[in-house]
């Protein structure tokens, strides 16, 4: 009887662990071991072939041709997400499930979780911990100020915040866009910190600071005066002082201040026109009222019929603007003693004072005479013809004193124009 039909067996039967195995034999479905039985193992759902050939034959040695075994399909393992971790189900075997999860301060950046499939491969690419909080910075909290007595800013000061992180706590410096701390002008003034993480994450404030300045309510020059202010001119603490042109004197105060309680001290100034005592005794006395006040131009002729004077007073006509703004004051003489009268503006000087006054300064009552007498009361010059108001002007300029006038009317807007 063949060997083979007798049913003895030759190799040990197979018998796989988490695996199913199907065999065929030359001598039939009973004799699934003997020698040609080829035997085909499949392992179950999770589980794939350790290592060899997935069919086996029962060779004339009594031994199978490979070895077989089933084991737990496995995937890679994960990577470990720096400032972070994860947990698995079943570590990295099939069907095992893995939560990523992150550091406080950072966030997930792809799947929460992945499952190992049968391919060996994940359900999803490796997650990552990113920090995209940006880091919190408070800027100060500042009052408004208010600028010291005379000055025109306040001094302000803060402490530089410091930026706070909720991941690695690693900064950059803080960066302040704006005015530093120290003195403020008036007005408002807007500033801010900014700061960066280690990611590139921005975080910033803003914060602003008022300056006031008190101010009182404006002043003016007075009419026919000046008046200069220093600091801003009508903020607390700042002082004007007035003064009058030549041929007006200061009423009122001659400086004021400007208060806390935003109101000027003293009283309000004006400068009243000069007035001029012709009832006094002598030239002297009468020449001594414009001292340092007004210059003069003392016109002298015989009669009103001269030719001379009645050119020179034509002239002058036209001219009244550029003598105020010159501090000149027109005296006339006109006639011959006890006949003569004297006249200033509108004013009449008593022939004997007008006589005084030809005797005192040496002016011939016989022909025109013109004299030009500076605020010091010194003789600066003579004319016995006419000139224009143009070569008065022009003289009266180049005299001492008349430069800072001039500075004075400009800033004043004074002008003939």
């Amino acid at each position: 009887m063949d060997v083979q039909n007798t049913g003895t067996p030759w190799c040990a039967p197979i018998k796989v662990k988490h695996g199913d195995v199907s065999c065929r034999s030359p001598g039939g479905q009973y004799y699934k071991n003997v020698m040609g039985s080829r035997c085909k193992i499949r392992c179950k759902r999770g589980y794939e072939m350790q290592q060899g050939h997935p069919e086996v034959v029962c060779m004339a040695s009594k031994h199978w041709s490979g070895n077989y075994a089933c084991r737990e399909i496995r995937c890679p393992k994960l990577q470990m997400p720096a400032n972070g971790g994860y947990k698995c189900s079943d570590g990295s075997y099939f069907n095992s499930r893995c939560e990523f999860f992150c550091s406080l301060g950072y966030t997930l950046k792809g799947s929460k979780t992945v499952t190992c499939q049968y391919h060996k491969t994940w359900t999803s690419g490796e997650s990552a911990c990113v920090d995209v909080d940006a880091p919190v910075i408070k800027c100060p909290n500042l009052k408004d100020k208010t600028a010291e007595p005379g000055k025109l800013t306040a001094r302000v000061t803060w402490d530089t915040p410091e930026g706070k992180d909720t991941a690695d706590g690693i900064l950059t410096d803080v960066i302040l866009k704006g005015k530093p701390p120290g003195h403020f002008p008036e007005g408002l003034h807007k500033m801010s910190y900014t700061v960066y993480d280690r990611a590139g994450n921005k975080g910033s404030c803003r914060f602003s600071v008022r300056v006031r300045v008190r101010r009182c309510s404006p002043i003016t020059p007075p009419e026919n005066g000046y008046m200069k202010c220093d600091s801003d001119g009508d903020n607390y603490g700042a002082t004007c002082d007035f003064k009058c042109t030549g041929g007006y004197e200061l009423q009122g105060s001659a400086a004021r201040v400007c208060q806390y309680g935003l109101t000027w001290s003293g009283t309000e100034t004006n400068c009243a026109a000069m007035n001029i005592n012709v009832g006094v005794r002598t030239a002297s006395g009468l020449l001594d009222q414009f001292y340092e006040k007004r210059r003069l131009l003392i016109i002298s002729a015989p009669t009103a019929a001269n030719h001379y004077y009645r050119f020179q007073m034509t002239n002058l006509q036209h001219a009244q603007c550029g003598l105020d703004l010159r501090h000149v004051t027109v005296i006339e003489l006109v006639g011959i003693y006890p006949a003569q009268i004297g006249r200033i503006s509108h004013r009449l000087i008593p022939p004997g004072l007008a006589l005084q006054l030809r005797l005192l300064l040496q002016i011939s009552h016989n022909n025109f005479n013109m004299v030009m007498i500076d605020k010091q009361g010194m003789d600066r010059e003579r004319y016995t013809y006419p000139i224009t108001s143009a070569q008065i002007f022009t003289t009266i300029d180049t005299w001492q004193g008349r430069m800072d006038e001039m500075v004075l009317q400009q800033e004043a807007g004074h002008t003939c124009q």
